[in-house]
Protein backbone atom coordinates (compact mmCIF):
# COMPACT_ATOMS: atom_id res chain seq x y z
CA UNK A 1 0.00 0.00 0.00
CA UNK A 2 1.62 3.20 -1.02
CA UNK A 3 0.98 6.34 1.23
CA UNK A 4 0.89 10.00 1.62
CA UNK A 5 0.90 11.54 4.85
CA UNK A 6 -0.45 15.27 4.67
CA UNK A 7 2.25 17.67 6.40
CA UNK A 8 0.17 18.03 9.31
CA UNK A 9 0.58 14.40 10.41
CA UNK A 10 4.68 14.61 10.24
CA UNK A 11 4.50 18.04 12.19
CA UNK A 12 2.47 15.98 14.61
CA UNK A 13 4.81 13.17 15.03
CA UNK A 14 7.90 14.97 15.02
CA UNK A 15 6.57 17.95 17.80
CA UNK A 16 4.51 16.01 19.82
CA UNK A 17 5.68 12.75 20.81
CA UNK A 18 3.47 9.81 22.18
CA UNK A 19 0.59 10.31 19.79
CA UNK A 20 -1.22 9.01 17.02
CA UNK A 21 0.94 10.61 13.97
CA UNK A 22 4.03 9.07 15.84
CA UNK A 23 2.94 5.72 15.91
CA UNK A 24 1.92 6.32 11.94
CA UNK A 25 5.46 7.48 11.87
CA UNK A 26 7.38 4.51 13.27
CA UNK A 27 5.11 2.28 11.12
CA UNK A 28 6.42 4.25 8.21
CA UNK A 29 9.85 3.32 9.71
CA UNK A 30 9.11 -0.21 10.58
CA UNK A 31 7.90 -0.47 6.76
CA UNK A 32 4.61 -1.29 7.48
CA UNK A 33 3.68 0.49 4.21
CA UNK A 34 5.26 2.62 0.94
CA UNK A 35 5.29 5.98 2.23
CA UNK A 36 5.70 8.35 -0.85
CA UNK A 37 6.59 12.06 -0.52
CA UNK A 38 8.03 15.05 -2.29
CA UNK A 39 9.82 17.82 -1.60
CA UNK A 40 7.13 20.69 -1.14
CA UNK A 41 5.77 18.44 1.32
CA UNK A 42 8.88 18.32 3.49
CA UNK A 43 10.11 21.73 2.56
CA UNK A 44 6.26 22.32 4.28
CA UNK A 45 6.99 20.60 7.19
CA UNK A 46 10.44 21.78 7.93
CA UNK A 47 8.30 25.62 7.56
CA UNK A 48 6.13 24.65 10.14
CA UNK A 49 8.59 23.19 12.63
CA UNK A 50 10.60 26.58 12.15
CA UNK A 51 7.33 29.10 12.72
CA UNK A 52 5.74 27.13 14.95
CA UNK A 53 7.84 25.33 17.25
CA UNK A 54 11.09 27.24 17.03
CA UNK A 55 13.10 25.15 15.20
CA UNK A 56 16.27 25.50 14.94
CA UNK A 57 18.82 25.42 11.60
CA UNK A 58 20.48 22.03 12.89
CA UNK A 59 17.76 20.36 14.03
CA UNK A 60 15.76 21.17 10.51
CA UNK A 61 18.78 19.91 8.70
CA UNK A 62 18.32 16.63 10.59
CA UNK A 63 14.56 16.98 10.20
CA UNK A 64 14.98 17.06 6.16
CA UNK A 65 17.44 13.90 5.73
CA UNK A 66 15.20 11.66 8.09
CA UNK A 67 12.26 12.47 6.21
CA UNK A 68 14.02 12.17 2.69
CA UNK A 69 15.37 9.13 3.55
CA UNK A 70 11.74 7.21 5.12
CA UNK A 71 10.23 6.75 1.98
CA UNK A 72 10.02 7.38 -2.17
CA UNK A 73 10.12 10.92 -3.07
CA UNK A 74 8.65 11.80 -6.23
CA UNK A 75 8.71 14.95 -8.31
CA UNK A 76 4.90 15.96 -9.35
CA UNK A 77 4.73 16.89 -12.94
CA UNK A 78 0.95 18.18 -13.03
CA UNK A 79 -0.07 21.33 -10.79
CA UNK A 80 -3.38 20.30 -9.15
CA UNK A 81 -5.80 22.88 -8.80
CA UNK A 82 -8.66 21.16 -6.30
CA UNK A 83 -8.67 22.96 -2.77
CA UNK A 84 -8.38 26.33 -1.95
CA UNK A 85 -5.46 26.06 0.16
CA UNK A 86 -2.45 25.64 -2.32
CA UNK A 87 -0.48 23.53 0.25
CA UNK A 88 -3.08 20.70 0.15
CA UNK A 89 -2.79 20.79 -3.46
CA UNK A 90 1.05 19.73 -3.29
CA UNK A 91 -0.26 16.89 -1.22
CA UNK A 92 -2.40 15.76 -4.37
CA UNK A 93 0.27 16.04 -6.51
CA UNK A 94 2.05 14.02 -4.74
CA UNK A 95 -0.29 11.23 -4.29
CA UNK A 96 -1.02 11.54 -8.18
CA UNK A 97 2.97 11.39 -8.86
CA UNK A 98 3.56 8.46 -6.55
CA UNK A 99 0.75 6.23 -7.79
CA UNK A 100 -0.67 6.18 -4.08
CA UNK A 101 -3.72 4.51 -2.63
CA UNK A 102 -4.34 6.81 0.42
CA UNK A 103 -3.83 10.19 1.57
CA UNK A 104 -3.60 10.24 5.46
CA UNK A 105 -4.78 13.75 6.59
CA UNK A 106 -6.15 15.72 9.21
CA UNK A 107 -7.48 18.74 7.26
CA UNK A 108 -11.13 19.04 6.54
CA UNK A 109 -11.50 20.33 3.58
CA UNK A 110 -9.38 17.64 1.69
CA UNK A 111 -11.08 14.90 3.71
CA UNK A 112 -14.61 16.25 2.21
CA UNK A 113 -13.12 14.51 -0.69
CA UNK A 114 -13.33 11.33 0.54
CA UNK A 115 -11.65 9.63 -2.60
CA UNK A 116 -9.98 11.66 -5.04
CA UNK A 117 -8.76 10.32 -8.41
CA UNK A 118 -9.28 6.85 -7.50
CA UNK A 119 -7.00 7.87 -4.22
CA UNK A 120 -8.78 7.00 -0.46
CA UNK A 121 -7.87 10.43 1.86
CA UNK A 122 -9.05 9.11 5.62
CA UNK A 123 -8.02 10.29 9.25
CA UNK A 124 -5.01 9.19 10.71
CA UNK A 125 -7.54 7.06 13.34
CA UNK A 126 -8.64 5.29 9.81
CA UNK A 127 -5.77 5.00 8.66
CA UNK A 128 -4.62 3.29 11.84
CA UNK A 129 -6.90 0.92 12.33
CA UNK A 130 -5.91 -0.22 8.19
CA UNK A 131 -2.58 -0.98 10.12
CA UNK A 132 -3.89 -3.10 12.81
CA UNK A 133 -3.27 -6.41 12.91
CA UNK A 134 -6.69 -8.53 11.39
CA UNK A 135 -7.42 -5.41 9.25
CA UNK A 136 -8.19 -6.35 5.35
CA UNK A 137 -5.20 -4.98 4.41
CA UNK A 138 -2.22 -5.31 7.20
CA UNK A 139 0.38 -7.42 6.04
CA UNK A 140 3.79 -7.99 7.72
CA UNK A 141 6.21 -6.78 6.23
CA UNK A 142 9.38 -8.38 8.26
CA UNK A 143 11.07 -9.55 4.79
CA UNK A 144 10.45 -6.29 3.20
CA UNK A 145 12.01 -4.69 5.59
CA UNK A 146 15.02 -6.47 6.14
CA UNK A 147 15.44 -5.83 2.27
CA UNK A 148 14.99 -2.36 2.28
CA UNK A 149 17.83 -1.86 4.72
CA UNK A 150 20.17 -3.85 3.40
CA UNK A 151 19.89 -2.23 0.40
CA UNK A 152 20.06 1.53 2.11
CA UNK A 153 23.23 -0.39 3.77
CA UNK A 154 24.96 -1.23 0.34
CA UNK A 155 23.53 2.28 -1.10
CA UNK A 156 25.37 3.95 1.30
CA UNK A 157 29.28 1.93 1.47
CA UNK A 158 31.90 3.81 0.74
CA UNK A 159 33.60 2.09 -2.41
Amino acid sequence: MKVVFDSNIFVSALAIPGGAAEQALEAAIEGSFDLVTSRPIISEVLDVLARKFDRDREELSRTALFLSGLGTIVAPRRDIHVLADEPDNRILECALAGDASVIVTGDRAMLELGTWEGIRVITLRDFLGLLAPGSAIHEPRARYKSTRTRKRHVSHQVP
